[in-house]
């Protein structure tokens, strides 16, 4: 009987999440021992209600511009699988489809969700073998030197942070003084850090990042800010949206929590300016990049985009060696060179786990990031990947949308 394989995208998306995808479908459709690949539109949520696109029939230059398509090419979710009923769903989905290969390319959650399948494929006696494809901008998955996605990020967020500092110094001699940019991170301070990594004297931004690591100390940063500005009339600071109160709060808690029961944050940059305009009584100018810096394919590592492929490409080798219940990892083996290879952890062991930033990345001040940080992240940012897309016909992936034929009755989430 024919084995088809499966890929979905889960959670935030990255400037590299579909070169994962690239990896894997190439690998597969290489593979004696997979007849067809599927992937599910929107993720799990697709997956429940068997929406599979049929991604053998789409034609080669589709799938080799993967590589430069930033966001999730399949669409992404944020759905936590609630009861034994989705999860007998799905088993329906991958019989119907004689799937016997699913690739979950996603953060913490999306770990714990293809952990709890991998199980249940185990307790229903079901052929599956289930590899987790790792990926978030916030760095913070256990048991991997780092995720796909955060060089591409780290190297948007120095480049942006630098630059914008001349533009603030040029503008303060009567106009705005200090320059506030929020960054992603709920938990952990990683895409915060690498502000810094542009950094070579001190005049240079940023000059202040608040973590999500440290509780946030109004009184030390009033005092360095009115250092900076006499100092050198200027001051740029970057904000995880994730810093907490001495009470271990949200400083940007919007009231509200998603599927998984995480907190919706927004504004902890412009909550950092409203102190320094009344307090200081000085001009702040307020940056929220968003989504911007999470999509800008156009400055993402090259040591990202390898990466990002090698471990689609590693979550098929793993699957068809038998391998079920696995996370790929990337293991770094030296920083200068900068050389690494590819590994696997338990899924039970990086699910729902988060990893911050190391005491000793951050420096004694605990407002700037220390020499052992850069060391750790500068190798990652330093290659440019780019393409130029006014030359190219089809500026990213556009699938034909082969949908698989339904064989199942309608589900309702």
């Amino acid at each position: 009987m024919e084995k088809n394989a499966l890929y979905a995208q889960s959670g935030g998306v990255t400037s590299v999440i579909n070169c994962s995808m690239y990896g894997v479908v190439v690998a597969a459709l290489k593979s004696k021992e997979i007849d067809k690949v599927f992937g599910a539109k929107n993720g799990v949520s697709g997956l429940l209600k068997e929406e599979l696109i049929d991604l053998t029939q789409e034609p080669r230059e589709t799938i080799e511009m993967l590589k430069y398509t930033p966001g999730a090419a399949l669409g992404s979710c944020r759905r936590k699988l609630k009861n034994e009923e989705d999860f007998n769903r799905l088993f329906e989905v991958f019989e119907a489809h004689n799937i016997k290969y699913f690739f979950y390319n996603g953060g913490n959650d999306s770990m714990d969700t293809a952990m709890k399948i991998h199980k249940m494929a185990q307790r229903l006696g079901y052929d599956l073998k289930v590899i987790g494809i790792p990926k978030t901008v916030d760095n913070d998955l256990m048991f991997t030197d780092h995720c796909p996605g955060y060089p591409s990020v780290a190297r948007y967020t120095a480049i942006s942070t630098f630059e914008a500092t001349l533009d603030v110094r040029s503008m303060s001699y009567d106009s705005t003084k200090v320059f506030v940019m929020e960054s992603m991170g709920r938990h952990a301070g990683w895409i915060a850090a690498a502000s810094a990594l542009l950094k070579k004297y001190e005049e240079e931004g940023p000059h202040i990042i608040l973590f999500p690591e440290l509780p946030f100390d109004k009184e030390r940063l009033l005092n360095k800010v009115d250092e900076m500005i006499k100092k050198f009339g200027h001051c740029t600071i970057v904000a995880s949206e994730g810093i907490k109160d001495e009470k271990g709060n949200f400083v940007s808690d919007m009231g509200t929590t998603d599927v998984f029961g995480n907190k919706q944050l927004g504004g902890a940059g412009l909550q950092i300016a409203n102190i320094i305009k009344n307090e200081l009584k000085l001009k702040v100018h307020t940056a929220i990049p968003d989504y911007l810096q999470r999509s800008a394919r156009h400055l993402s590592s090259a040591i990202d985009v390898q990466e990002a492929t090698a471990v689609g490409i590693k979550a098929v080798d793993l699957a068809l060696k038998g391998d079920s219940g696995y996370m790929v990892t990337i293991e770094r083996v030296s920083s200068e060179p900068y050389m690494w290879r590819l590994g696997k952890v338990g899924l039970d062991k990086v699910a729902n786990q988060t990893k911050t930033l190391p005491e000793d990345f951050i420096d004694s001040e605990r407002l700037m990031v220390s020499e052992k940080f850069i060391e750790y992240a500068l190798p990652l940012v330093q290659s440019e990947d780019n393409i130029d897309r006014w030359k190219i016909p089809n500026h990213y992936t556009k699938f034909n949308w082969n949908m698989v034929q339904k064989k199942l009755p309608e589900f309702e989430l």
